[in-house]
């Protein structure tokens, strides 16, 4: 009873903390798409065959993924640490701990803001691989890339990805106010790259994702689908061999085109523990950690030549 109760607390913190960022993207992207649409035909969102299990992911999973980042905020201080208690806890991460706490808050977001990337730029590689990509499936399957698709994300994908990384950085001593500005910088940025819109962002296309980038990660993997790997710096793309953003073409025909995907927020939790992986859809690295594009396995799906 007492887990219930704070499951539902939790959700309605998630509610609450949610819903303006939901409302904002719910009436500035369509208005933006109407003027600069990537792919016009596309549905808006509130006709999308999936708009309930859109929300649910945007609303539910967070909870879970709390919880667990919490959890292991604890064990690691713990285990590492040697701090225990709730007063210990409090004082070792409010305003964090070591060197690293004592940098100017400015270089510490900047600090957490390109580590993290980097790291997530490496754990997103991972789950294109044979053992965690069905895992990651969930989040490709959509056909209608748009801002809200954006949350799609198995919890077991959030947990190993945003989560460890977030406790990594907040046991090496950064300050979690970081949190308090990247938190919402996140969320708005996932919802921008998957966004409907025709954006390169031009001369900045290099600096910062914009939708263009992230929607050709959408497309069959004889397109971007094995490239773009970057949640908000595309410049690792570039050093790894991975950026794609052919000129004077804009990406379309996206998911992952297997029949019978599961379509209901319930049926996709369960679906990495049902079916078998398939063989891996990353190319493999040379030595210099390049992609070699002769090595490229055969796609899932064959998009439609434009």
């Amino acid at each position: 009873m007492e887990l219930f109760v704070s499951l539902l607390a939790e959700f309605g913190k998630t509610l609450i903390g949610t819903a303006p960022y939901v409302i904002v993207c719910a009436i500035a992207f369509p208005v933006l798409t109407h003027y600069f649409a990537c792919n016009p035909d596309q549905k808006p969102w509130w006709q999308r065959d999936g708009l309930v299990t859109d929300i649910c992911y945007w609303f539910v999973v967070p909870v879970l993924t709390r919880f667990l980042r919490i959890g292991l905020a604890v064990l690691g201080a713990a285990l590492i640490f040697g701090v225990h208690g709730e007063k210990e806890l409090v004082a070792f991460y409010d305003n964090g701990h070591g060197p690293l706490s004592e940098l100017p808050f400015w270089f510490q977001l900047v600090l957490y803001l390109v580590v993290s990337d980097f790291l997530l730029y490496w754990s997103h590689r991972l789950f294109h691989g044979v053992k965690l990509w069905r895992y990651h499936a969930i989040h490709h399957a959509t056909e209608d890339v748009d801002w809200i698709s954006a949350a799609r994300f198995h919890p077991v994908n959030l947990s190993l990805g945003t989560v460890i990384v977030d406790v990594v950085l907040l046991l090496s001593g950064i300050t979690p106010a970081v949190l308090a500005i990247l938190v919402p910088f996140n969320v708005l940025m996932s919802a921008f790259v998957h966004a409907n819109l025709n954006w390169t962002l031009g001369p900045f296309k290099y600096v910062i994702a914009s939708p263009v980038f992230h929607r050709w990660h959408h497309t069959a993997l004889d397109r971007g689908g094995n490239k773009n790997f970057a949640s908000t710096f595309p410049v690792l793309d570039l050093m790894f061999g991975t950026f794609y953003m052919p000129a004077h073409e804009l990406p379309s025909d996206y998911g992952i085109g297997e029949p019978g995907f599961p379509t209901t927020f319930g049926a996709q939790l369960l679906y990495p523990l049902k079916d078998k992986p398939q063989p891996s859809i990353v190319p493999a690295m040379d030595a210099g950690g390049m992609v070699p594009e002769a090595d490229t396995p055969a796609p899932a799906r064959a998009s439609a030549e434009s």
